[in-house]
């Protein structure tokens, strides 16, 4: 595996480390279906300008938009609206716990239906990584016990949908940008339509000066940028690899807070991070095969 593929991880952990916090307060303002159509059309926006600076190409012809569309709608609009309306319900710990379900989820999504092995490196690292995550968030018998189960199922629910949608991405024979490109266009027609539909937009908060900062942090920096990174480590990496990075987004919530709002940190923090960096690492790494003689050196032993 390329190591630019762990440093799209880190980066996009970063970039991904505020996305609870937007949605929490877009969701003063907004409801889960404008805040998935605000962030991918934002998303979107910069998409084309990347594309259209680096000249490269859109593929409207050549892209399989029916399978695209579905995948689109998978993995990125109904997971979207699905945490949006969990976020009502529980807490921004709890739902970073149920969102790292994701690569467990990529791993029994592969294999159920796409027939893809897994090894025992994959599911001893997710093993450590949810340890370190568990250590890093204080996370209690006592505090799990609280949630609240609706909530709980809209994340998993969530959380299974990137699991689906991430491997069909894998499949999809277009490149990072293409794929980013109709990701966030089919996201932004159906969150859009669903808004639309079935709740009230105020539109007349969009000129805040409040909202702006929200849109730019999730839609421009957390679906633009970020999708493009994800992509990259779906196709250079895997599906399973790229779906650890809901393992680091709590951590780097947690450094950015320390960083801009001079928030605590920890001995877990320091201690959850090195197990979960650990867990990732050894996750990524492919199963070292037992060496099989050969019939020379049989022969000549």
């Amino acid at each position: 595996m390329p190591r630019l593929v762990y440093g799209a991880l880190i980066l996009l952990s970063l970039i991904w480390g505020g996305s609870f916090y937007f949605i929490k307060m877009l969701l003063e303002d907004f409801g889960p279906w404008s805040i998935a159509f605000l962030r991918s059309a934002a998303g979107l926006a910069v998409v084309v300008i990347i594309m259209l600076v680096l000249r490269k190409p859109f593929g409207f012809r050549t892209v399989p938009w029916i399978p695209m569309a579905i995948m689109a709608t998978i993995n990125t609009a109904i997971p979207w609206a699905l945490i949006g309306t969990g976020e009502t319900r529980l807490t921004s710990s709890i739902a970073s716990i149920l969102n790292a379900t994701t690569p467990a989820w990529t791993i029994v999504v592969g294999m159920l239906f796409f027939k893809n092995k897994s090894n025992r490196n994959q599911w001893l690292g997710l093993a450590l990584a949810t340890v370190g995550l568990l250590v890093l968030l204080g996370i209690t018998p006592g505090s799990v016990g609280s949630v609240n189960l609706l909530g709980a199922a809209l994340l998993l629910c969530a959380s299974f949908c990137y699991g689906v949608g991430s491997q069909l991405s894998k499949r999809l024979q277009v490149s990072m940008y293409q794929v980013t490109f109709g990701t966030l266009l089919t996201c932004s027609v159906v969150s859009g339509i669903m808004a639309f539909a079935t709740e009230q937009v105020p539109l007349h908060r969009l000129t805040s000066v409040s909202v702006y900062p929200m849109v730019i942090g999730l839609g421009v920096f957390g679906s633009g940028f970020a999708y493009i990174l994800y992509y990259y480590m779906v196709q250079k990496g895997s599906p399973e690899f790229a779906s650890m990075v809901t393992y680091l987004v709590p951590c780097t919530a947690l450094i950015w807070g320390y960083s801009l709002l001079g928030e605590h940190i920890g001995w877990n923090l320091i201690v959850g991070l090195f197990i979960i960096l650990c867990g990732v690492f050894l996750a990524g790494r492919k199963p070292v095969k037992a060496r099989v003689p050969s019939v020379e050196s049989s022969k000549s032993a």
